[in-house]
């Protein structure tokens, strides 16, 4: 082997060929560091004295499907500009690892497309060292995300598994994960206002979220001039879940059998969205059924149907708060206690209800992102890492990264 093929092949330079040895299917590379090559790792002064060599081996691109090693000895020297004595710097590896740049480089290009598993199998290496090379990519890439740009964010809570949480915030603009905080209180999102403080130049104009209590207390303190979104999915399923409570204690109230028979099974008619069940000719009928059978129910489900018509306004702010005014006016006066009760809730929030048409932000991408979690967390078989988990969640909106396991 030339001393140019170490460098085209393997990316090593600074070194001169030495020797190759086959041992038990391995391929051993011994190589040894050029004599003027050497200097200060701190000020790159020439001016040091040696104090012996110490052989490493380092894990390499496997050839031919045979594990392959470069093996050299390391120097330690000390600078006489400096007054230090450490080790020098390497060049192919970095002295805390026992593999190689190019071997790193290769087993992301993998991790790509393989799960840690599979790499590791393939390589010949334990899981541990190709964990430890992504863990190492994401920090240097994603640990210290930029700021300085944001603008436009939205906060949310994901579930990770047997009751824990965490809250992330993401940059509307790039659909980037910026933070990601233990929990889903207030308290979760410390850390994140401390980064933003540093960071005084950064100006929020704008924040999507459900309508969490300790949210809005959170952002109200820590960002007073930004505007509060409330996300029309969170507001929508938010009366699904008190429409599905009242159809429950019709059916608990039932006496008729028939009655009974139709209100079963109508939860999902109920919940969903209307135009989604254009072309299903027996859902339909089974939704008017359950609708003529009783009218407050029935009520309850074209309020609902009205309420999301508010959101198809467009940028028309106008024409929105009359169209939420009129929805409020005709809860109160409907009688029924459950749309009464939450007409009282949209008249606490109309302002950041109607804040969507200013800046039509919503928590919808962070849904996409939940779904690419839940499928990071199959292939992987969970998470034992959380430092690691965090950071390949933030890692997450690129795609050729978002399902490495």
């Amino acid at each position: 082997m030339s001393t140019s093929l170490l460098y085209h092949a393997f990316g090593i330079k600074g070194y001169d060929y030495v020797r190759t040895q086959y041992h038990g299917g391995n391929i051993i590379f011994t190589i040894e560091r050029k004599p003027f090559c050497l200097c200060c790792p701190c000020c790159k002064g020439k001016n040091i004295i040696r104090h012996g060599a110490l052989p490493r081996w380092f894990y390499s691109v496997p050839l031919g499907g045979r594990p392959s090693y470069i093996v050299t000895y390391v120097t330690r020297i000390e600078c006489k500009q400096c007054r230090i004595t450490r080790q020098a710097d390497i060049g192919f590896a970095d002295k805390r690892v026992t593999y190689t740049k190019a071997l790193e480089r290769y087993a992301l290009g993998l991790a790509r497309h393989m799960t840690i598993k599979d790499v590791a199998k393939h390589l010949g290496i334990s899981w541990d060292i190709v964990k430890g090379m992504q863990k190492r990519y994401l920090k240097k890439r994603y640990k210290n995300p930029k700021l300085k740009e944001l603008q436009l964010i939205a906060v949310d809570d994901i579930n990770i598994g047997k009751g824990r949480y965490f809250t992330v915030v993401l940059n509307f603009k790039t659909g980037a994960i910026v933070f990601v905080g233990d929990g889903k209180g207030s308290e979760a999102l410390e850390p994140f206002w401390v980064k933003l403080k540093r960071k005084k130049s950064v100006k929020i104009k704008a924040v999507a979220m459900d309508m969490s209590r300790a949210y809005i207390k959170a952002v109200t303190e820590n960002l007073p001039n930004a505007t509060i979104v409330f996300d029309h999915f969170h507001v929508i399923k938010l009366f699904n879940e008190k429409l599905s409570d009242f159809r429950r204690k019709l059916f608990d109230t039932a006496h008729q059998i028939m009655k009974k028979s139709v209100l079963k099974g109508s939860r999902w008619l109920l919940l969903t969205a209307r135009e989604k069940l254009a072309g299903k000719q027996n859902h339909k009928v089974r939704l008017e059924r359950a609708l003529a059978l009783n009218e407050p129910l029935a009520t309850a489900y074209y309020m609902k149907e009205d309420l999301r018509q508010l959101w198809g306004w467009g940028d028309d702010k106008h024409a929105a708060t009359w169209h939420l005014d009129s929805w409020i006016e005709m809860a109160k006066a409907s009688g029924m206690s459950m749309l009464e009760k939450f007409a009282q809730t949209l008249e606490r929030h109309r302002d950041g209800i109607l804040a969507y048409f200013d800046y039509q932000i919503t928590t919808g991408p962070l849904e996409g992102i939940n779904n690419k979690i839940n499928t990071m967390k199959r292939q992987a078989y969970g998470f034992r890492d959380m430092e690691f988990f965090k950071l390949k969640i933030m890692a997450l909106h690129e795609t050729k990264y978002a399902l490495v396991g």
